[in-house]
């Protein structure tokens, strides 16, 4: 039986954390080849890590298996749009034309928007933003401190960086289903310097689309009233030796978090796109791709949804030339 240690100290950053005492949530591993460092990101929550605000830490490691941290990169600001006590979601970090942008999904409670709640869940402004540093442990400052990339009439979460065949930067994220109520994942292209957000966003695919939601939803009718919706969490893109595009995401299967997996026909992000098996099951998602400093692809995702029991899980993944397949557990607990 694994005992879980519910809480870590910022004050007091250590060395040789295993995943099994780090609580996290919608991890991102960024492996930095300057430094040779794997830099593990999660959410800082206050009444759970003893910080004021909510936040982004890190954790360091070069083994994948002993971290140090945590370390705060990023602290909501109190004179930005976004409640600096309302959460910090999904942050993720990556290198780009010689700095660091974090993406994070930011909220205000307080700022309703028009709509009637949704299974108890209300409508208000909840956005991804965009920060930048010099380095993957921040300070991470937010380029725009008024509003997040898309619209606040849209609730937006779980925002990641694509880069297209010329090299054009977009925003992929996932569109509230407490507003579209069959969620969706979008994207909008972005400047060069990625302050500003150009043109409409486009749809890429819908959650009800993936097979294995719908054949869950008719094999327990019951379950599944009238209104029933469908969630998308935590896109993100890769691609294959083969130059076949993939999208990671997430969504339920009946009450349990699922690491889904879908591909793009046309191998463009526009699509469209075909929904292939899930990679993990078991109350398990939110996951992303990195290859190590030896070229191994890894999948890291957090297991169960619910903190402060949820902790990460590495596996090894297999790049077949068309799809990612799942190897097998590479770190358990």
């Amino acid at each position: 039986m694994t005992v879980y240690n519910s809480a870590c100290d910022v004050s007091q950053p250590k060395q040789g954390h295993l995943l099994t005492d780090i609580p996290a949530h919608d991890p991102f591993v960024l492996a930095d080849a300057s430094t040779g460092t794997y830099y593990l990101y999660t959410g800082a929550v206050p009444s759970l890590h003893g910080v004021e605000a909510y936040g982004v830490l890190t954790y360091s490691s070069q083994d994948l298996e002993h971290w140090e941290g945590p370390y705060v990169v990023f602290t909501v600001p109190e004179d930005s749009w976004a409640h600096p006590q309302h959460g910090a979601w999904a942050p993720e970090v990556h290198a780009y034309q010689g700095r660091y942008y974090l993406f994070v999904t930011l909220h205000h409670q307080d700022r309703p928007l028009e709509g009637e709640p949704v299974q108890g869940y209300a409508k208000h402004w909840r956005g991804t933003v965009i920060a930048v540093s010099d380095s993957p442990t921040g300070p991470f400052e937010l380029i725009n401190q008024e509003a997040p990339v898309v619209s606040p009439t849209q609730m937006t979460l779980d925002g990641t960086l694509y880069l297209d065949e010329q090299n054009q930067p977009w925003m992929v994220y996932c569109h509230e289903w407490i507003q579209t109520i069959d969620g969706t994942i979008e994207a909008v292209r972005l400047t060069e310097d990625l302050s500003t957000a150009v043109g409409e966003p486009i749809t890429l695919l819908q959650a009800s689309s993936a097979p294995w939601i719908q054949q869950d939803r008719e094999q327990n009718i019951s379950d599944h009233p009238d209104g029933t919706v469908y969630v998308t969490d935590g896109c993100q893109l890769y691609r294959t030796s083969g130059g076949h595009l993939m999208m990671l995401w997430s969504s339920y299967e009946g009450n349990s978090y699922v690491q889904t997996i879908a591909r793009s026909i046309s191998g463009t992000l526009a699509g469209p796109w075909e929904q292939l098996e899930p990679l993990v099951k078991e109350d398990s998602g939110h996951g992303m791709l990195f290859q190590t400093f030896d070229q191994q692809w890894m999948l890291i995702l957090h297991r169960p949804f619910d903190m402060p029991a949820s902790r990460c899980y590495l596996y090894e993944i297999e790049d077949t030339g068309d799809q990612f397949l799942l190897k097998y557990p590479a770190q358990t607990v």
